[in-house]
């Protein structure tokens, strides 16, 4: 359900950013303000001020500014409900949730109390396990024999479960607790016509806590000593753990996925915490499960590049696969997607220990890009000398290429695979996708996905572009970018980080418009207009959003390249009132300098590129 707006402005009138930005980052009195490290990029000077009368925070190094909800969306890679729901509990206030009843606000109140108690559960048999570790040399053997520091194990909070059956009945009072069975931590067994039996589930175990982007335990991994089965063993499912949406490692690689610019998943607990010893601090790892599109929607929250590293054989090829299919809708043209294939012999931690760290970085370089792996996967047993194979290619190529986001990579892919079949791109459109009589869908697919034989776009035009007759044009390139995404909602999650930002930051009613649509994607997921038109309904933006958006004719296509077209020159319109308001403080603080010449490169790639 939408979370009223009312209910978000009263929550930031009670927020102190302050202190939300100071439980992350050492922060000192600084005149009016507060002073402290940017969490966002490296720097060794501060240049991150926290205004405790504007309730903002902003960066003079990075630009990276915004209020407490943003905050815990940028550092702790939150949702926007999730961060609203964490600042209400944080202030001991309840979200209301419009059209819910009173029972189900009651039970949504008794879901989050049980959340709650369950990581209190498991952080604290985490702190257990931790303290077996250090009475255990054969444990402690095992991570010294795969090069561990023990500060990297205090890192990751790296533990033991004991031998024996109920070592955790030492640990919680009382072992009949429900509660040790719901969390994961004790299986209960009973056959019939017998006492049930209870014990835990790990024994004997190295332990890979589990955390949430907030830093709470939610599950462990285990890793059996000695010979065993199985190798591994993850928690199961529970109330706070879905190993569908959880990435291991991802809360201790947050500050690294920011400075080294690309999140690199990899297949197991010992590959993250062997990578962040060798000096990849931004390795990520699924749970024992294929890579989804929950995964890369969340990593998406953090960087705009992801290399996914598996092994060069059949299994890594499976896997790699899988993950095509969950990073394909999330393929936009301002992220990269890339596939790093090692050779059978090795995983990302013995490769770095055979060949070094310059090696290995040279491997993520030079790793598959999506497009070259999509094609890969399309050819897959396509003999392409013959008719039958080319059809055959086209056939295992139109699931992938629709799966990707409207834009110049699709574009691009649509030109490669057509030019395999033999056939012009828009003829491939409209075999894929064949046009009713008398409809004219065929001949805009066609005029959107030209031929690349012998046939050339006409060159764009400085000109303003025509009126279209019938057509009311929005009064400002804000109202059209609403009109656009409220139309395809699906294209929100194609935009980078800094576009996000760029539009939630607008000014009312556009930037609350674009908050409110980001919040029911998160919710909800993509939904038609006449969806969202429900959603809005007593809203304090019903009114103004649904005459914008009704304005727009209804035969008219969503059009990526003139959405594109006008984040360029809202980016630009930003850069240079940013660039203004700078100029006259760039001689006296050095911090600002940087921050201006670099401003200044980035407008001046964005003048140099035709909108």
């Amino acid at each position: 359900m939408a979370i009223p707006q009312s209910f978000i402005q009263e929550l930031l009138a009670r927020t102190d950013v302050v202190d939300i930005v100071g439980r992350h980052v050492q922060l000192k009195k600084g005149g009016a303000n507060f002073m402290g490290l940017c969490p966002f990029h490296g720097e060794k000077s501060p240049s991150f001020s926290v205004s405790p009368t504007k309730q903002f925070y902003h960066c003079f190094g990075c630009g990276k500014n915004g209020n407490a909800i943003s905050f815990l969306m940028d550092h702790a890679g939150m949702s926007f409900v999730e961060a609203v729901k964490d600042l209400a509990q944080t202030y001991g206030l309840q979200v209301p949730e419009e059209d819910s009843t009173p029972q189900e606000r009651e039970k949504a109140a008794q879901q989050r109390q049980k959340q709650a108690t369950l990581t209190d559960v498991l952080e604290k048999a985490g702190e257990a396990y931790r303290k077996h570790l250090k009475q255990s040399p054969q444990a402690i053997a095992y991570f010294k024999g795969r090069g561990l520091s023990g500060e990297i194990a205090r890192q990751f909070g790296l533990g033991y479960a004991p031998e024996g059956w109920r070592p955790l009945a030492s640990v919680f009072g009382d072992y009949q607790d429900p509660l040790l069975v719901e969390s994961g931590l004790v299986i209960l067994h009973q056959d019939e016509g017998q006492d049930e039996k209870r014990y835990d589930r790990f024994r004997d175990r190295v332990m890979f806590p589990i955390r949430n982007v907030k830093g709470e335990c939610i599950g462990f991994g285990g890793r059996v000593l000695g010979e065993g089965t199985p190798k591994y063993l993850n928690s199961p499912e529970t109330p706070v753990f879905s190993k569908g949406r959880e990435l291991y490692g991802l809360f201790e690689a947050r500050q690294a996925l920011r400075d080294m610019g690309y999140a690199l998943v990899t297949e197991g607990y010992m590959d993250v915490v062997a990578l962040a010893q060798l000096g990849f601090p931004n390795a990520v790892a699924t749970l024992g499960t294929a890579c989804t599109t929950d995964h890369v929607q969340k990593l998406f929250r953090f960087t705009d590049a992801v290399v996914f590293s598996f092994d060069g054989d059949a299994a890594g090829r499976r896997a790699a696969r899988k993950a095509l299919d969950g990073a394909l809708p999330f393929a936009t043209d301002v992220r990269s997607v890339k596939f790093l294939f090692l050779p059978p012999e090795h995983d990302p931690d013995s490769y770095i220990r055979a060949h070094g760290r310059e090696a290995f970085a040279r491997c993520v370089t030079d790793a598959l890009p999506l497009s070259r792996f999509l094609m890969d996967v399309a050819r897959e047993g396509c003999d392409l000398g013959s008719a039958e194979g080319r059809a055959l290619l086209a056939s295992q190529a139109k699931p992938l290429w629709q799966a990707l986001p409207e834009g110049v990579l699709k574009t691009q892919l649509l030109g490669d695979i057509a030019e395999l079949v033999h056939i012009g791109s828009h003829e491939l459109v409209n075999l894929w996708h064949p046009p009713a009589a008398g409809d004219s869908q065929g001949r805009r697919s066609s005029s959107r996905y030209p031929n690349r034989q012998g046939e050339r776009r006409p060159a764009p035009s400085t000109a303003p572009h025509p009126q279209r007759s019938g057509r009311r044009q929005p009064a400002s390139r804000q109202d059209r970018a609403v009109q656009l995404l409220f139309l395809s909602m699906q294209s929100w999650d194609t935009l980078s980080q800094a576009q996000h930002a760029l539009l939630c930051e607008l000014p009312a009613p556009h930037g609350a418009a674009f908050i409110w649509l980001e919040q029911q994607v998160h919710e909800h997921g993509p939904q038609p207009w006449p969806a969202l038109r429900e959603g809005l309904r007593d809203s304090e933006l019903e009114n103004w959003l649904v005459g914008l958006v009704q304005a727009v004719p209804p035969d008219m296509e969503f059009d990526a390249a003139e959405l594109s077209s006008i984040l360029h020159e809202m980016e630009k319109a930003e850069l240079s009132a940013q660039l203004t308001a700078m100029a006259p403080r760039v001689g006296s603080d050095p911090a600002i300098y940087e921050r201006f010449k670099t401003l200044s490169a980035r407008f001046a790639q964005l003048k140099s590129v035709a909108s």
